[in-house]
């Protein structure tokens, strides 16, 4: 390998196999040669944000919130792309109707989901009780409301 000011070259057996131009600017910052990725990490390079923004319009409204906050929770939105994939494939495997459901389990834990926990949700199984967990909670706080007892909402403030 030889590093200059301007140029990175990489050798194998005294021949140069690759030279690239050094970048100036922000640290940190990358340039990546597509040819030089292996071939599954090209088929990402296909898929771009609007596109799985769009499908996530589609599936639903706790889904298209997962998929925007999953694309601009890394530094660079190409970063995220596995993980939408993942859940593009988690609505095969499962069903859109859960996947929107395990979508809207995990937004109540957090407002940036990760691909792990919405796959462990679907896992579990627990994207089921999201309508009878809701069910309950609406029964109790019916019961309550003219009781003296003050529930979560009140300490929220």
């Amino acid at each position: 390998m030889r590093v200059t000011k301007t140029t990175i070259e990489i050798f194998y057996n005294k021949n140069r196999i690759v030279s690239h131009r050094r970048l100036r600017g922000l640290k940190g910052q990358y340039s990546t040669v597509t040819d030089h990725m292996p071939e599954d990490h090209q088929k990402y390079l296909e898929s771009n944000g609007d596109r799985f923004r769009s499908w996530a319009a589609r599936t639903g409204y706790n889904t298209n919130t997962v998929i925007n906050a999953l694309l601009t929770s890394k530094r660079a939105e190409q970063q995220s792309y596995r993980s939408c994939m993942g859940l593009l494939n988690l609505a095969d495997k499962y069903s859109v109707d859960r996947l929107e459901a395990a979508c809207e389990k995990a937004l109540t834990y957090t407002a940036s989901p990760s691909y792990k926990s919405i796959k462990n949700i679907l896992a579990a199984g627990q994207d089921r009780r999201v309508s009878t967990d809701n069910a309950d909670v609406r029964t109790t706080t019916t019961q309550n409301s003219h009781s003296i007892t003050r529930g979560a909402d009140y300490y929220r403030r």
